[in-house]
């Protein structure tokens, strides 16, 4: 075992706080991780909060993990020590059903292993995340960090990236095709810039005229303000891809109006029942399609990764020290942030 410094939430209603706990000792195929730099994550505020229901404290959140190889395993080919390397959503699976063979381990048939808030598959212990100063990861869900891609404005791509990426590729966007990107907060922002560099025409639909110039920042062809009923009849039927990355209740009806004939509304931030109701009507009369997608598996993450380096993306960050992370928590409620916020981890020393 090896002492960890971390920060965690001990109840639902209290602050996060400095926490020291142990970390297991590499096993055979794991891989030990110095951690340098953790995005946070929406999740990691639910997480803390318990608003899902399911949290169990004391909980260290964070699942954006950027850092350094210190050990390996005996078991262990693919890193060694120094090497760069990135952590994600989930730390194991089954490996054994078909999600898994299929290289979608976040479909894991009995269920992923979360980087925090799991119980380890083989003795039991909850999974703690990245605001601590290490993490112990079995290689198969470690990832290598190319050269070229900043370490701390990476983080995000292994969440707020491969959620939005996933979706993209799995679906076949490619040049040609017109894609719309609902919402620019941190998901957002990495639609617009990764739906770019697969080839697509990118418009983002925003609720408000304050976005419209940051969404063109972003790299935005166009943009589409929807609470205005003449610019959303103006583009009915025109998109093949509504990549929609709200996470709260919203009325998903005058989107899909928006879609061509086998158009696909894509769903990633919302996990809540949909209200108000679709009308089926505007599935059936265009057979337009609404999915779901969740992150993304090992070897998809990969080449995400590979990608953002050889097109130069990485997530718009603000860096913070861990001290500050409840006045992140309490900007992130009000959308004060553009778009993730990243902890430079060599602030825990402090």
């Amino acid at each position: 075992m090896s002492a960890t410094r971390a920060y965690a939430a001990q109840s639902s209603d209290q602050p996060l706080a400095p926490f020291n706990f142990e970390r297991r000792q590499p096993r055979p195929d794991d891989v030990a991780i110095e951690i340098l730099y953790c995005g946070v994550c929406h999740s990691d505020l639910h997480f803390a909060r318990n608003d899902w229901g399911f949290s169990q404290y004391p909980l260290v959140p964070g699942h954006e993990i950027v850092g350094r190889v210190t050990a390996v395993g005996d078991d262990v080919s693919q890193f060694k020590v120094g090497d760069m390397v990135g952590v994600g959503c989930m730390v194991d699976s089954c490996r054994h059903c078909q999600a898994c063979a299929d290289g979608v381990e976040q479909y894991c048939l009995e269920g992923m292993t979360m980087t925090y808030g799991s119980p380890d598959r083989q003795d039991g212990t909850m999974t703690q995340g990245g605001y601590s100063d290490s993490v112990v990861v079995s290689e198969h869900f470690v990832l290598r960090m190319p050269e070229g891609l900043d370490p701390a404005a990476a983080a995000p791509i292994l969440c707020a990236g491969i959620t939005t990426y996933s979706p993209l590729v799995h679906h076949g966007v490619k040049p040609g095709h017109k894609v719309g990107v609902i919402g620019m907060g941190g998901l957002g922002h990495m639609g617009v810039k990764l739906a770019k560099a697969l080839g697509a025409e990118v418009t983002v639909f925003t609720r408000t005229e304050a976005k419209v110039e940051e969404a063109r920042r972003q790299g935005a062809d166009h943009v589409v303000v929807s609470g205005d009923d003449a610019q959303m009849e103006a583009v009915a039927e025109t998109y093949d891809f509504m990549l929609d990355t709200v996470p709260v209740q919203h009325d998903l009806n005058p989107y899909l109006a928006t879609l061509k004939y086998d158009g696909i509304h894509i769903m990633v931030g919302l996990v809540e029942p949909i209200e108000p109701a679709i009308q089926g009507a505007n599935l059936v009369f265009k057979r337009r399609v609404l999915a779901g997608s969740l992150i993304g598996g090992i070897p998809e993450t990969q080449e995400l990764l590979d990608f953002c380096a050889e097109h130069n993306i990485t997530c718009d960050i603000e860096t913070i020290n861990i001290q500050d992370i409840n006045t992140a928590y309490e900007r992130m409620e009000k959308g004060d942030v553009r778009y993730r916020f990243v902890i430079d981890m060599a602030s825990l020393k402090d």
